[in-house]
């Protein structure tokens, strides 16, 4: 048996490859970060820490890795001969891994069983958008037949990982992995660990709406109380409130929706309450914390339950007022940015001596002879460098796509990065060096606005300036 898993961090290695590897599968991991798969490539095993109770190390053996991005021809090859594919890269992620999965049936033997295809995202049904995208990318018509996509739901905490840890992954002990069984028939795939269900969405849901709210919930409001660790805001009385009044709203949820007992919820939170407390998984609500914008869209985590309560009359407030908290999770050090720099900006730090040279870092000479229209400043977050690097490689793949390759210059190292966002921070000074009577006046702030309605608002916005004599 064989199976390719995308995603080779800490997910990947810690908890999907490592069920995979011990039930018996030929893993092939696949990943963009050429370090990380150099890594893979040049060791034999690596170690597994499950901490809390009954703790254990599990040693991996026996895979095989793959860069996505350079080693094309081997990862459809592997696609072709494999059982199984999964992912852990990010529900965001998936349409750029659909086209080589898509490749990679295509090629399959006619006589060859079903590939079964399972995304394991945090995301509600991430293998349906796995599917779609696939699909996209698929000439035949014979789809349907030569694959099995089954829906999943994961949850396993894994913290922010030693510096010198290096392939090791350090998790918590409990871990659930539950996939749906009507896609399979009765061929239900071997893979101890697993929980299967006639059922996925109640399982979905329920994880959804209890861990990762419940967890986002300690971490905004510890860090508006100034809360060192997870820990420590779940220690704080009025933190803990907070957090029983939002578990509170998505338990009536569930129990409405779902008809799972009160009782059998009540210990899956309690479960989850000592889940978070584990002294041995040590977080920070900056980490937990980190990308409201996604915590807070339509279908996550707490619009979608606090939607679905006012839809039933319900009661919410203790949701709103999470939400509210999120919107206040603003610290300096979040890596999570996208910033624009316009065309007369960027010429006026060119003429400060003080600007010029960091500026010019971020000019592309493949555009328009390095003085680009504008510079977009994009910053990804990730717990070592080790994970962002895919998301890096992503997005150049992306921009060529586009029919803009070169485009991107990347930024690695902390120095540069710091002196490009203090340039940044610096705009209005920088625009008021403009010569002459006409001087920029600061009057709308950045708004919390997902960057997928962000070219809508900025419409909405620019109505007013055309009926008025701004400039």
């Amino acid at each position: 048996m064989k199976a390719v898993h995308f995603g080779a961090g800490n997910i990947g290695r810690g908890f999907v490859g490592l069920l995979l590897s011990n039930a018996g599968y030929e893993l092939v991991f696949a990943d963009v970060a050429d370090a990380l798969i150099e890594g893979l490539k040049q060791s034999d095993s690596y170690s597994v820490h499950e901490v809390g109770d009954d703790p254990r190390t599990t040693v991996v053996r026996g895979y095989t890795a793959l860069n996505s991005a350079k080693e094309t021809e081997a990862l459809v090859a592997a696609i072709a001969s494999a059982d199984v594919v999964t992912t852990a890269v990010g529900a965001h992620i998936l349409k750029f891994v659909a086209p080589v999965i898509a490749q990679g049936i295509a090629t399959r033997a006619a006589e060859a069983k079903p590939l079964a295809v399972m995304a394991c995202e945090n995301a509600i049904n991430a293998t349906d958008i796995l599917a779609a995208e696939i699909a996209k990318n698929y000439a035949g018509s014979d789809l349907a037949q030569r694959t099995i996509f089954a829906n999943t739901a994961v949850d396993r905490i894994v913290p922010n990982q030693a510096a010198d840890a290096g392939l090791d992954v350090t998790v918590e002990t409990y871990f659930e992995w539950a996939i749906e069984t009507p896609p399979f028939g009765d061929a239900v795939p071997d893979i101890p660990g697993v929980t299967w269900v006639p059922d996925l969405e109640p399982y979905i849901e329920r994880k959804l709406f209890t861990v990762n709210t419940g967890h986002a919930t300690t971490a905004w409001f510890g860090y508006l109380a100034g809360a060192a660790s997870i820990a420590d805001a779940l220690a704080d009385p009025a933190i803990a409130a907070k957090l029983a009044g939002a578990l509170d709203d998505t338990k009536s949820l569930i129990l409405a929706k779902h008809g799972i007992d009160e009782a059998v919820q009540a210990a899956y939170v309690k479960k989850i309450l000592k889940r978070f407390a584990n002294p041995f998984l040590p977080d920070t609500p900056l980490r937990v914390g980190r990308a409201p914008l996604r915590k807070l869209s339509r279908n996550e985590r707490f619009i979608s339950p606090a939607s679905q309560l006012a839809e039933r009359g319900m009661p919410r407030d203790a949701l709103l007022e999470t939400i509210a908290a999120g919107l206040r999770f603003d610290p300096v050090e979040d890596p999570e940015a996208v910033e624009l720099v316009d065309r007369t900006m960027i010429e006026l730090a060119l003429q400060n001596p003080a600007f010029a040279p960091t500026v010019r870092t971020a000019l592309s000479p493949k555009i328009n002879q390095g003085r680009p229209d504008a510079i977009l400043l994009v910053e990804f977050s990730g717990a070592s460098k080790a994970d962002i690097t895919p998301k890096i490689r992503q997005l150049v793949e992306l921009m060529g796509e586009l029919g803009l390759p070169g485009s991107v210059v990347e930024m690695i190292d902390d120095a540069p990065q710091k002196n490009l966002w203090e340039v940044r921070k610096a705009g209005l000074n920088i625009m008021m060096s403009l010569k002459g009577d006409g001087k920029p006046v600061s009057f709308i702030e950045d708004c919390a606005v997902p960057l997928e309605h962000l070219a809508l608002s900025l419409i909405h916005i620019s109505e007013p300036t055309r009926r008025t004599p701004i400039s």
